[in-house]
């Protein structure tokens, strides 16, 4: 099966491989506990929706922007962090709509990174701004190659955008 074709607004779930590590030891070393999620509504960073009450679920620590420097040999130096993350606790088929930016229904803020891991800047989205045309326009900047998603309540890594 062909991998759908990505562009700049395209969301980018945790991968599967990646997935996979992370269900075993999280990327603060941890081993995963799953839990059974009885109320639901945990962001889920696998299938980029909120979690059913009676879903396995974990919570783990996950370093997006080191894992995207280590696929491309760049080095974020101090911007490197690693924060919780929500996960099925087992295989999911992924999101319903891959094309469909996620978690959109809330203030966002949209961070900026160059080729070399360096932040370059950071912007608050409210729904009524327009949070596609948001993306559209991080990426006018020639020098933005990745942009994260994050919540502002906690600052959690929602999902990543990458330069097509």
């Amino acid at each position: 099966m062909t991998p759908p074709r990505t562009s700049p607004r395209t969301p980018r779930p945790i991968d599967a491989a990646t997935l996979a590590e992370l269900r075993d030891l999280d990327d603060a070393g941890r081993p995963v506990r799953p839990v059974r999620d009885e109320e639901g509504g945990a962001p889920l960073r696998c299938c980029l929706r909120r979690s059913r009450p009676g879903e396995l679920i974990a919570l783990v620590s996950y370093a997006p922007l080191r894992r995207w420097a280590a696929g491309t040999g760049a080095d974020p130096g101090a911007y490197d962090e690693q924060g919780p993350v929500f996960i099925h606790a087992e295989d999911c088929a992924g999101p319903e709509d891959p094309t469909a930016l996620a978690f959109t229904n809330a203030p966002r803020v949209l961070r900026r990174y160059s080729a070399n891991g360096r932040l370059l800047g950071g912007r608050l989205v409210t729904p009524a701004d327009g949070f596609a045309d948001a993306v559209t326009e991080a990426f006018t900047d020639p020098e933005v190659a990745l942009v994260h998603v994050r919540a502002i309540e906690y600052g959690c890594f929602l999902y990543e955008l990458r330069r097509a």
